[in-house]
């Protein structure tokens, strides 16, 4: 059996480029594979790191190749904690300090975030946080603001 290379397309008109994965510690797939499908009949270009992606790999995904936006999506109920420390790791590289980045799905080990572990993680520079159970158009319009085409590319 021979298998097919890779092709990456370009986004659609008015697309964007988006990196997706997982925090270190979340070993699931299903809900990248959901979201890279739900992008791209969206139009927009994914990247799609896999799961229990490290800190700099993610990192080094984001500066090759400069998206205008960088998506975390976690199931395990760490993301909160571990996407604190993806975050640090993304806001103390220069080129990527001003990348949109987002987190979603299951953050917290109880189930939904609190308003105070919400606001650490947009303190830790998140520019969204979508709750487990989050409607999907929310976060299509998301991708669809203006502000992402004057901030988003790092570098």
């Amino acid at each position: 059996m021979t298998l097919s290379p890779v092709v990456e397309r370009p986004p659609a008109r008015g697309g964007r480029t988006v990196v997706l994965g997982t925090v270190s510690s979340d070993a699931h797939t299903w809900n990248l594979v959901y979201l890279q499908l739900l992008l791209e009949e969206a139009g927009h270009r994914v990247i799609n790191l896999g799961a229990c992606v490290p800190a700099e790999l993610f990192a080094t995904a984001c500066r090759t190749h400069r998206p205008d936006l960088a998506v975390v999506s976690s199931v395990n109920g760490h993301g909160c904690t571990d996407g604190k420390r993806l975050a640090a790791v993304l806001r103390a590289d220069p080129e990527l300090a001003g990348l949109p980045l987002v987190i979603g799905g299951k953050l917290g080990v109880d189930g939904k975030l609190g308003p105070a572990q919400v606001a650490e993680l947009f303190a830790a520079g998140y520019t969204a946080v979508f709750h487990d159970g989050a409607d999907r158009v929310r976060f299509l319009e998301y991708l669809g603001r203006a502000e992402l085409t004057t901030t988003g590319r790092p570098g």
